[in-house]
């Protein structure tokens, strides 16, 4: 039986033998292509987040030329082309505020240009997310390949991990048993090679979600930045994008609900970070998928930590990888997973791994043994969060599971930093620590402060953990008993702008209650006096204004209202 093939996209632009086929193949060949290269060969867009002032990402232009390799290999013609970098140690405020402009960008520059599959090249938390929304709302043949992993950090004689050390690091110095001198020499081990954090942050989580969602080839997630093998997935990834160009397998024949049920409970038994949350529902949202926060909750609560790796264990990305990477976690999690979801290399996921092993039982446990029976990511409801907060109970300590105590509340981040190392501040271990003003709009953008420093005064005196409630979020190199994504978000309204010093909060994990002990007659008479007295908007043009105004709740993925959906891939009008 013969199989007629849709025409590829790039035909549109490049097969005419006329005006405007001319001006596409002309300016074209300025760049040295001979002619036969616009002739019927599927072209491939390689979207690169290369920059030097992402240094998670600074490995990305080499990998794109073996991309292009094997793009070339497989008779197709590679074009590469920049998309904004998101460097989530570098950009203020925070990345997160310009994860949705990064979507932007990606969706018109595949969507405008005549290209029929793309390469996404990411790797720092918000790149991956960010090029997979835009991405989506096209739907054309797409792959991700992630800049992989830092090797461990390195620091008198033992492994460190980014972010989570670094955290820990601080506190010892607040407390006064870590030297300055020590601190600044932990600095030098830290980072040694480019590569995202070597912790399950976001950005290793993501890559990881990539990799069991179908979209990234086996060993993407953990293979180090630096190996060779990384430079190998590069270049079969180019091979087979070709092949998926021709055969005209689209994005979301990848990304199914199912695809995404498999995602969350692997999100669990690697101890994910709380930002794929956020993501996840955005990208949910582009392509028409039903996901809700509460989904997270009920598909991972009975999926418990297998992945022994900071900041939820001990181990970091390098000894996971020479471990058996994925596929072992994946090996594992069978009996968890939709194993008959596709993937871009043609196996389904469940063929993928059937003959995964484990080289070291102490970083992938098993199933019937894991590091944690409690993982995933816990959604909480009361009337302190009517829509919603998340906690990731792997990474809180258990003592705090059912905490009741009076609120210490920061108004803002600056009010925060000002009065947290006050001896005078009116604070013990009983007490929460609530932190407003660092949601979505509020911010904005929603940074990485959730995880908010203990007061000096109970470091030195040994406690170090503390209940923390907030409108933002946390890195996922972060650990501590911290509640994050309340929404509605103080700036929006919601009840979390009402709390004062004093309130007594309750917290149950085990039950997923955070409750504000106050009246509703208090709350609605506070209610009244927050409305007369909200500050005017703080934004008057620009990016920030357009997000301020459209950016959705934390519940909601974060995405701006009016780019859930899609608009495809077809564009009939020319340009000349």
């Amino acid at each position: 039986m013969t199989t007629i093939k849709k025409p590829l996209r790039s035909a549109k632009s490049y097969g005419p033998k006329d005006k405007d086929g001319f001006i596409h193949r002309s300016w074209m060949k300025s760049q040295g292509f001979p002619a036969d290269v616009f002739d019927g060969r599927p072209v491939i867009g390689i979207c690169n987040t290369w920059s030097e002032l992402t240094p998670c990402n600074a490995g990305l232009r080499d990998i794109a030329e073996h991309v292009k390799r094997g793009v070339w290999e497989a008779g197709g013609l590679p074009l590469e082309f920049p998309a904004m970098s998101l460097g989530e140690t570098q950009m203020r405020p925070t990345a997160m505020l310009f994860r949705n402009l990064l979507a932007m960008e990606v969706e018109e520059s595949i969507r405008g240009n005549p290209i029929d599959a793309v390469v996404l090249l990411g790797g720092c938390d918000k790149t991956t997310p960010g090029q997979v929304m835009g991405a989506a709302s096209v739907d054309l043949p797409t792959m991700v390949v992630s800049s992989g992993p830092m090797l461990n950090g390195k620091f008198r004689g033992r492994d460190i991990g980014s972010g989570t050390d670094v955290w820990k690091f601080s506190e010892a110095v607040r407390a006064h048993k870590m030297s300055l001198d020590d601190f600044m020499a932990a600095e030098s081990g830290m980072s040694r090679t480019p590569g995202t954090c070597m912790t399950m942050g976001s950005a290793s989580t993501m890559a990881c979600l990539m990799e069991v969602m179908g979209l990234a080839l086996p060993f993407n997630a953990t293979a180090p930045a630096v190996d060779a093998r990384r430079r190998r997935i590069a270049q079969e990834t180019g091979r087979l994008i070709v092949s998926m160009a021709r055969d005209d397998i689209r994005l979301s024949t990848i990304l199914t609900r199912q695809a995404f049920e498999n995602a969350i409970r692997v999100l669990a038994a690697i101890g994910g970070s709380t930002n794929a949350v956020l993501h996840l529902l955005a990208i949910a949202g582009r392509l028409n998928i039903p996901l809700e926060l509460a989904d997270f909750d009920r598909l991972s609560v009975d999926v418990p930590l297998l992945v022994d790796l900071q900041p939820s264990g001990r181990f970091l990305m390098e000894d996971l990888h020479y471990a058996g990477g994925l596929p072992a976690v994946l090996k594992e999690l069978t009996p968890l997973l939709h194993l008959d979801c596709k993937t871009v290399w043609g196996q389904s996921i469940g063929d993928s791994f059937a003959g995964a092993e484990c080289y070291n039982h102490e970083v992938v446990r098993p199933l019937a043994e894991p590091v944690n029976p409690v993982s995933g990511i816990w959604v909480l409801s009361g009337n302190l969060c009517p829509n919603g907060a998340v906690m990731k109970p792997s990474a809180a300590s258990n003592a705090l599971f059912k905490h009741r105590g009076r609120a210490v509340v920061f108004e803002s981040i600056e009010d925060l930093r000002a009065r947290i190392d006050d001896p005078q501040l009116d604070v013990d271990e009983n007490s929460v620590l609530v932190l407003k003003g660092c949601g979505p709009q509020g911010y904005p953008g929603m940074p990485e402060v959730g995880n908010m420093p203990l007061p000096r005064k109970l470091l030195e005196r040994g406690v170090r953990d503390m209940l923390r409630i907030s409108d933002a979020r946390m890195s996922g190199t972060a650990f501590g008993t911290v509640v994050l994504h309340v929404a509605p978000e103080a700036n929006a309204g919601g009840p979390l702008a009402l709390v004062r010093d004093g309130d007594e909060i309750l917290f149950d994990g085990p039950e997923r209650r955070l409750e504000l002990l106050v009246s509703p007659e208090e709350l609605a008479l506070r209610a009244s006096t927050w409305r007369k007295t909200k500050p005017p908007p703080a934004y008057s043009r620009g990016y920030y204004r357009l997000y301020v105004e459209h950016v959705m709740q934390a519940d909601r993925g974060c995405d701006l209202d009016f780019l859930t959906g899609s608009s495809g891939s077809t564009v009939d009008r020319e340009s000349h």
